[in-house]
């Protein structure tokens, strides 16, 4: 069973960013600059989704939406493994 479920409300546990493409360099998240801060450590979020890449069959990734201001807009949703998030106590 997942660690979390889509719905449930998690925190980044790490300051989040946006990593480039090994291959490349470039940006893995369009129009986001590559190194950008995505999400800091401690920001609120909801699990959109969850799933997994195909190279990596047994890590689940979970597609969470951070708040991305005071008034709590929710920003598009972002790839996390299951080490990046935590959960409500």
């Amino acid at each position: 069973m997942s660690r979390f479920q889509m719905g449930d409300m998690v925190f980044a546990a790490q300051d989040l960013y946006n990593e480039s493409m090994e291959e490349t360099g470039e940006s893995s998240i369009p129009g986001v600059e590559p190194d950008a801060l995505l999400a800091a450590a401690g920001t609120r979020g909801v699990v959109v989704n969850v799933g997994h890449a195909q190279e990596m069959p047994n890590e689940e990734i979970y597609l969470v939406r951070f708040e991305m201001d005071a008034e709590g807009t929710l920003a598009e949703p972002i790839g996390c493994l299951s080490d990046e998030l935590t959960g409500l106590s």
